[in-house]
């Protein structure tokens, strides 16, 4: 007799998935990681490194008449012997009393003026002022004291220190530059001369004479220039690091840019740059120097900085002295200068190419990720993308640092929650349709949001045509794969199973990957599923492209077939082709690819939900596949595998499937192996038991003698610990499981164990193996 418990307990119904899924919040989606709601990964697509430095690469959108020249002469005849510019800054008030100063050469002067000879007395040398010093030192960055009158005595003082400090000028000027100048002018031996240089520089800058306020600069810059025709990039790198630290202006600027370019074109005086310290300069040209007065020369100095951004030994040097910022910056003044003139600034197409592929080289460094994301970066380039939409040089750059950037949580979540960004980037894509290399970082771009952030599957989706966008990409670079495949020759070399996927492949990838991704959406999934079109693609896509031909494309189609058949829903388009859809499933589970036969099993967890596809999977000797699959060792496997059998057990005519293969030996060692870190499979296991029990009226010949001892010790034992948890949690997701294990696991297991206790003969316990 049963007791009145039992008698309740033969009444609850079998266990099966709900016709009607419960929505889940995306906590509970990130938690349980193996819903049948699951986002999809791709690789990064690859860039090829360009073999020759130039400013614009072999795949610029740029004709050659339509782009400055990478590749030009330069001589001393390309600077100007003058070099006036207007002085910043506010000047100070005039003294009083003018002081009598000797004379000296003044800028304008005749250049083949001769070198005074040096004074008698070189002690005199060490009388420079620290107050000369300061002095020079703020005129040299156009920051000169402002305008105010000074007291009587305080301007008698320092008119007696100004005249000791133009003749401590001339003392130094005689005693440590002109030797040098003489040295330079021999030209003798090209190693002499680039340790005089050397030495030139430490002077000036000991005697602060750099910048553009010395009165002797157009001597030094004619000496320099000259130098020049010598045409050793060694040399050239040391006269461009002086040259630039006189603050030389307009064509001489350019001029000497284009001398730093045409040297870091060759690789191999990256060490040369490296030792000459020449990217700070670059970089203070950048910092200091008009951006709309030296376009030209921007681009150039931009260039060299672009090549050597390239070279990893530079990067740490590069982002410790401000790269990002002050690129980040000129992007922001060039945006600006847009938005308020409504045109943009000369060369700032070409000059955006070498910034953005910069910072594209940049941001492979985890220290200029966060600085991306701490100042701005991500939405100066959103705007640079709205204005400059027709550059497609431009685009790519930025769809690259994007790909890199959301390649990583935290880029996702900035961009993600820059709503215009969507916008964009469907812009994007409809506008440069066939073009593969932008393409697909767009829409790899698009898959990492959608795959993090379920305000960005909504976001995105609400855009305007952002499905039927997909869809039609997806519609061309399928015919584009076809076209391919019917032009492909006979016996080609590689096999087809090593060869990576073509460039229309790829793009097919990335794009399942997206509507696998939105898919999760509880509003955007059942859209999809009854889409013809999407369905359609999906189902043509398995019907052509086997796993030896595409792996990753044929997984990616399958998991997004997995989440659209999660949606129990009317006019399901999944629903009507679920016969279709069950066959060509069978090809993955007879492939020798896990990955594929995998995902097979878990559409079969979904479809099995239904009467006929039940039948075609006994009908086609599925469910001995299944019951295989138990003794892979793999949870996720077992779990898909174990789904399967739990529908199929709802079903009281194929309840006896589980005796065929060791069925029931199978689930109790699955129980045995994973229970006590997995209460869902576990779940799924007691469940699936109990369905199969149903009409039990002895454990032991509904189990078997050795099974049904081993799930009385099994599920008495779970019932009295808590969930094993190993270390790699976090606190939140033990805390999420435990709660499930008492409250999902438990009580499942309570039932199961009741009926099994009164309907089992006690005989002598067997050996049970140790947990």
């Amino acid at each position: 007799m049963l007791s009145s418990n039992d008698k309740k307990l033969e009444k609850l119904d079998p266990f099966y998935r709900p016709l009607v899924s419960k929505h889940k919040t995306s906590a509970e989606i990130i938690s349980e990681a193996r819903n049948a709601l699951r986002t999809v990964r791709t690789q990064r697509p690859f860039t090829p490194q360009e073999d020759q430095r130039k400013l614009f690469g072999p795949a610029s959108s740029r004709t050659p008449e339509n782009r400055p020249p990478s590749s030009f002469s330069l001589h001393a005849s390309s600077f100007e012997l003058s070099d006036s510019r207007p002085i910043s800054g506010t000047r100070l008030s005039p003294l009083e009393l003018k002081p009598k100063a000797p004379a000296s050469p003044s800028a304008e002067e005749d250049p083949c003026l001769s070198f005074p000879k040096p004074p008698v007395d070189p002690v005199k040398i060490r009388r420079i002022s620290s107050a000369r010093a300061r002095l020079f030192r703020a005129a040299s960055q156009g920051a000169l004291l402002p305008d105010r009158s000074l007291p009587a005595e305080f301007s008698k003082a320092k008119l007696q220190e100004k005249d000791t400090e133009i003749e401590v000028d001339e003392v130094f000027w005689n005693t440590r530059i002109v030797p040098i100048l003489h040295e330079l002018e021999k030209e003798e031996n090209l190693e002499t001369i680039c340790a005089a240089c050397t030495r030139l520089h430490h002077a000036l800058e000991e005697g602060n004479m750099l910048g553009n306020k010395f009165k002797r600069r157009s001597i030094l810059l004619k000496t320099l220039y000259k130098l020049v025709d010598v045409g050793s990039d060694l040399l050239s790198l040391k006269l461009a690091k002086t040259i630039l630290a006189l603050k030389v202006s307009r064509k001489n600027l350019l001029s000497v840019c284009k001398l730093i370019f045409k040297i870091s074109r060759n690789e191999k005086n990256d060490s040369l740059i490296q030792n000459d310290n020449i990217l700070e300069s670059l970089l203070e040209v950048l910092r200091s120097e008009d951006l709309q007065t030296n376009s030209e020369a921007f681009l150039y100095c931009m260039g060299t900085i672009k090549f050597i951004s390239g070279n990893p030994r530079f990067l740490n040097e590069m982002i410790s002295k401000g790269a990002v910022e002050i690129l980040t910056y000129l992007v922001k003044q060039m945006n600006e200068n847009t938005k308020k003139c409504g045109i943009h600034l000369p060369n700032s197409g070409h000059l955006l190419v070498q910034a953005t592929a910069t910072l594209r080289n940049l941001v492979d460094s985890p220290l200029a990720r966060s600085k991306f994301l701490s100042i701005g970066t991500l939405p100066q380039l959103c705007t640079v993308l709205e204005q400059y939409m027709d550059d497609k040089d431009v685009c790519t750059n930025i769809a690259r640092i994007f790909s890199k950037l959301t390649s990583y949580h935290d880029g996702c979540a900035v961009l993600a929650n820059y709503p215009r960004c969507y916008a964009l980037f469907l812009n994007l894509l409809n506008k440069y349709q066939k073009k593969q290399d932008l393409v697909i970082r767009i829409v790899f771009i698009l898959g990492n949001l959608t795959a993090k952030n379920n305000q960005a599957r909504e976001h995105f989706s609400k855009e305007q045509g952002s499905i039927q966008t997909l869809l039609s990409l997806f519609q061309t670079f399928y015919q584009l794969d076809l076209r391919s495949l019917r032009q492909a020759p006979a016996g080609a070399d590689q096999p087809i199973s090593q060869r990576p996927p073509s460039e229309a492949e790829d793009v097919l990838i990335k794009l399942t990957r997206v509507l696998a991704n939105i898919a999760i959406h509880p509003r955007i999934g059942p859209a999809l599923a009854t889409n013809p079109q999407v369905v359609g693609l999906l189902l043509t896509t398995l019907e052509y492209k086997s796993l030896d031909e595409c792996e990753e494309l044929v997984i990616n189609t399958t998991a997004t077939i997995n989440n659209l058949s999660f949606y129990q829903v009317k006019d399901s388009i999944i629903q009507d082709k679920k016969l279709s859809l069950a066959q060509l499933l069978l090809k993955l589970l007879v492939s020798n690819n896990m990955d594929g036969i995998l995902e097979a099993v878990r559409v079969f967890g979904n479809l099995s939900q239904d009467h006929d596809i039940c039948d075609f999977i006994v009908q086609n000797n599925v469910h001995k596949f299944m019951i295989a699959l138990l003794d892979a060792k793999h949870q996720d496997i077992c779990f898909s595998a174990c789904g399967v059998l739990l529908n199929l057990t709802v079903d009281k005519d194929k309840r006896v499937i589980l005796k065929e293969g060791g069925g029931i030996k199978k689930l109790v060692d699955c129980l045995r192996d994973f229970g006590p870190t997995d209460w869902q499979l576990a779940c799924l296991v007691c469940k699936t038991l109990w369905n199969f029990s149903e009409n039990i009226t002895n454990a032991s010949s509904c189990f078997g003698d050795e099974d049904t001892n081993t799930l009385l010790i099994l599920l008495s034992s779970f019932l009295d610990e808590e969930l094993a948890l190993d270390g790699s949690f976090d606190q939140d997701l033990k805390n999420y499981h435990k709660l499930h294990w008492e409250t999902e696991f438990k009580p499942v297991a309570q039932q199961l164990l009741n009926r099994i206790q009164s309907h089992h003969t006690f005989l002598e316990p067997l050996p049970v193996p140790s947990l």
